[in-house]
């Protein structure tokens, strides 16, 4: 197999993880974006964000490329901890979703014009130095592990569950199907040693 070919099934996965993201927050009012569904405040539009300084900084900084305006970065010692997970009321979601493609498109420039095995320098942590390659790898699996966090926020908004609007990957049922398998969960879970 070639780099070429190497580099294109990465960019297949990390814009499938990009584009069910997105999807996740179709249709859904300002407020419903925006709410924090977890003890910890997360939020779609937050995950989002986050993902767009992810982004930013392990495709840009780290190769010597910075993107060419402010991202929500989480490092900056300045920055408000969590800043990057959550949107306030003065960002419209226009401008969040924009800078996230603005963000990739500034990424996959960063992927084609340099070959996997570059070097970069991650300005924080214990790994500085890292290959585009292993970069790529990295920002699949983290974009994916916040599209799963999306998966759970959304189903929480509205019960829109699946990778993608079709719903083609996940079990068919209506729902009183979904809530009798709940319950058999929910049973098997008791039955195991839950309270009584």
């Amino acid at each position: 197999m070639s780099e070429t070919d190497d580099k294109n099934d990465l960019r297949i996965y990390i814009q499938d993880a990009r584009d069910a993201l997105l999807w996740k927050l179709d249709g859904l009012s300002e407020y419903d974006l925006r709410r924090p569904l977890t003890p910890t405040g997360t939020s779609l539009l937050g995950l989002v964000k986050h993902v767009t300084g992810a982004e930013a900084l392990y495709f840009g900084d780290t190769f010597g490329r910075p993107f060419p305006e402010p991202a929500p970065l989480w490092i900056v010692g300045t920055a408000e901890p969590n800043g990057d997970l959550w949107a306030r009321a003065d960002e419209s979601t226009e401008e969040i979703i924009g800078r996230y493609r603005r963000v990739w498109a500034h990424s996959d420039a960063t992927i084609e014009a340099l070959p996997l095995d570059a070097v970069g320098q991650v300005p924080f942590g214990d790994r500085h130095r890292q290959t585009l390659h292993r970069v790529l790898v990295h920002m699949i699996a983290e974009t994916h592990r916040h599209v799963g966090h999306a998966d759970l926020v959304r189903e929480l908004i509205d019960g829109a569950t699946g990778q993608r609007s079709d719903g083609a990957n996940t079990a068919p049922g209506d729902k009183d199907w979904w809530q009798a398998h709940h319950d058999r969960v929910e049973q098997a879970a008791r039955e195991a040693g839950g309270p009584a």
